[in-house]
């Protein structure tokens, strides 16, 4: 088919080549020698030499979206943050299993690609692969009329880690008496948007509001946060980690059994993290029950540790006032309960 047809058809390939030529510089920008082939292969090629050094060395990949906070920023024409949401999620996502990022590959699709949107995209995108230490080694972008609807904008990542097998971490060594600690969250992070969207959808998401202490959208928007620096902290410090669990999608109740062993539980007492300000306010004004808020949100709960309770206080030596103890491993059939 001609490009004249094609893009009547609704699909324009020179304006995908203009993006691809506009974003090169940012992708390359990640590569080190590791990378053969990036932007411009059929598919990123990346040594394996890194990996000769390890004993048993396990590749660890993950995949994940952005998901409708995506209509957030959409809404308030903000896509610098968009990429680093993206990158950290897939992150803490291997960090639980204990592995680091070797690469990552993005897809980006849209009934009608804008050019200026797409560059600052993958401009975030690749300054958070940059700060992790992983290479940006590939993608696709792709304009899908009729997939799509007009306005619409996807973002899904896929990343790929190593660790040393005895390192992986699968929560099996984790008893009751073993306490939980919190690294908090800077907001809803990548999921719940879908609710709070919607309850939030008459306010107005620029005037700061006091209790928020910024406004709506800013906390909306506030970029998921990447725990890869406190857990290497952590572990140079020799805390013994026996688990750790991503608070994503589905909240604490059914992301924390995830890393329970059978015959263990978890207790969670609510009030000793740090809420963010902007779960009160979607509870207050939506009308919704404490149950529900911890399926659907994180609540604070960034990344939960599992450790010894000898582990406590070293713990929080190595990172004053950024982690909390928030609870402790009882006896029970994998289930979490959150006390007040």
């Amino acid at each position: 088919m001609p490009a004249e047809a094609y893009a009547q058809a609704g699909v324009r390939l020179d304006v995908a080549r203009d993006i691809r030529r506009r974003i090169a510089d940012a992708v390359r920008s990640t590569y080190g020698s590791e990378v053969i082939a990036g932007i411009g292969a059929f598919a990123g090629l990346y040594r394996a030499d890194a990996l000769r050094g390890m004993e048993e060395p396990v590749l660890v990949a993950s995949t994940d979206g952005v998901g409708t906070k995506l209509k957030v920023a959409a809404r308030l024409n903000r896509w610098e943050t968009v990429g680093y949401d993206l990158v950290h999620h897939c992150v803490n996502d291997i960090l639980v299993h204990g592995a680091r990022p070797l690469f990552f590959l993005d897809y980006i699709a849209a009934a009608r690609l804008d050019p200026e949107v797409i560059v600052r995209v993958v401009e975030s995108v690749a300054a958070a692969c940059r700060e992790v230490g992983c290479a940006l080694l590939g993608g696709e972008t792709a304009e899908l009329p009729g997939v799509y609807a007009p306005g619409e904008l996807d973002l899904v990542g896929t990343i790929v880690g190593v660790v040393e097998r005895p390192r992986i971490r699968d929560g099996s060594r984790i008893r009751p008496g073993d306490r939980l600690l919190a690294l908090p969250s800077s907001g809803l992070h990548t999921n719940g948007y879908s609710l709070a969207r919607r309850v939030l959808a008459d306010q107005n998401w620029e005037r700061p509001l006091p209790e928020l202490g910024t406004s709506i959208g800013e906390a909306l928007l506030a970029p998921h946060r990447c725990y890869l620096e406190p857990i290497r902290r952590l572990e140079a410090a020799g805390i013994d980690l026996k688990g750790l669990c991503h608070i994503t999608g589905g909240g604490v109740y059914e992301n924390l059994p995830r890393v329970l062993p059978p015959g263990t539980a978890a207790v969670l007492r609510r009030g000793t993290w740090p809420e963010p300000p902007i779960f009160g306010l979607i509870q207050r004004l939506g009308g919704i029950p404490d149950e529900e808020m911890f399926h659907v949100f994180n609540m604070g709960l960034g990344m939960l540790l599992v450790v010894p309770p000898c582990d406590v206080e070293p713990a929080q030596a190595v990172l004053p006032g950024e982690v909390w103890l928030v609870g402790e491993i009882v006896e029970g059939d994998r289930t979490v309960r959150v006390e007040a």
